[in-house]
């Protein structure tokens, strides 16, 4: 299979060379480039030379050439861009998995511009889409054309919410979302918030209020709950490259143990290739899925069993983007779910 990457020189677009050089079902990468074209991706990124495996020149195109040479296209492009890459796609017998906010929204396209400020370029690409959230939506991903690839912060938040949620023990008006991501989530354009000088020996939140995760995180607990879930996030910056921790605090519809909530986690994804749910007292931690397509989940519950506290754990560059995005490809390639990135975490 020939898979192409629209934008292989952001953070997100150089994880997925990584990650598909490894595939084995992968048998050729088609790259393209704005800011680069015609460069080699290895004068980009060094730790790539001698790594291309024979998949790749590293020659780095339009994003046409890479529509036209390849069965599935990743698009890692500034939002309100992969709709038109879509269209060629479906048009041309070829399936897309975008990893913008293009496609997160399905169908309601008022979310969407009240939160990204732009209409949807191509509305009938939005009937094609499909939420690239397996755990969620696995059977249809499988049938997919377009699949929307879900955000870090998102992914690391959902999976903590969503058993609480489908079993109607947590209560709706306010969840909160507390979570932290490493520099990479700011991409890779310079700007101030990811300026050294900055962010180095700091920790702040960001974007309070506004963060455009949060209707997302919203939509997707209300779908678990079947109703209305108010959630209130609030993002931060830690001074590391990589990884997402979330810390998820739920009010319960009545007092809880610890035993039963686990209980009710280890149900929900025991049938789940990249979940782990920790033993009792241990706490995730970002270190242990560095590297990696897992998201660790540890449970906690406080307050005289009336609140518990979802600890999520992810590398935001793998479960949180590429690795995810590739999980997603298997999917709707008829691989083995798992291919390519069952890589144990690093240990540092």
């Amino acid at each position: 299979m020939v898979a192409g990457i629209i934008g292989a020189t952001g953070y997100v677009g150089v994880e997925l060379v990584r990650l598909l050089l490894a595939h084995p079902e992968v048998s050729s990468l088609a790259l393209s480039s704005v800011s680069f074209e015609g460069q080699n991706i290895v004068d980009v990124y060094p730790n790539l030379r001698g790594m291309l495996r024979g998949k790749t020149d590293g020659v780095l195109t339009g994003a046409d050439a890479v529509v036209a040479a390849a069965d599935v296209v990743f698009t890692a492009l500034p939002h309100g861009v992969a709709e038109q890459y879509a269209d060629a796609c479906v048009k041309q017998g070829k399936k897309l998995i975008d990893l913008s906010a293009d496609f997160r929204f399905d169908e309601d396209e008022a979310t969407f511009v009240e939160w990204y400020k732009k209409p949807y370029a191509f509305p009938a690409m939005h009937s094609e889409s499909v939420y690239g959230l397996p755990e969620m939506n696995r059977e249809k991903i499988r049938k997919a054309r377009v699949i929307g690839n879900p955000g870090c912060y998102v992914t690391a938040a959902t999976l903590a919410l969503l058993p609480l949620l489908e079993k109607g023990l947590a209560k709706t008006d306010c969840v909160i979302v507390d979570a932290k991501s490493g520099i990479t989530g700011t991409g890779r354009n310079p700007s101030e918030k990811n300026n050294y000088s900055e962010s180095g020996e700091s920790f702040a939140p960001y974007n309070v209020g506004k963060h455009r995760h949060q209707p997302e995180i919203a939509r997707n607990c209300s779908k678990a709950a079947g109703k209305p879930v108010n959630v209130l996030f609030t993002p931060h910056l830690l001074p590391m490259s990589r990884g997402i921790i979330a810390t998820v605090y739920a009010q319960t519809v009545r007092p809880v143990t610890e035993e039963e909530v686990f209980a009710i986690f280890a149900e929900r994804y025991a049938e789940e290739p990249f979940v782990r749910v920790l033993p009792l007292g241990d706490t995730a931690t970002t270190k242990n899925v560095r590297l990696s397509n897992w998201c660790d989940l540890s449970i906690h519950v406080v307050n005289g069993g009336n609140t518990v506290e979802i600890v999520s754990a992810i590398d935001n560059m793998v479960k949180g983007a590429a690795g995810q995005a590739v999980q997603n490809m298997n999917l709707i390639s008829g691989f083995p779910e798992t291919m390519g990135i069952d890589a144990i975490p690093a240990a540092f």
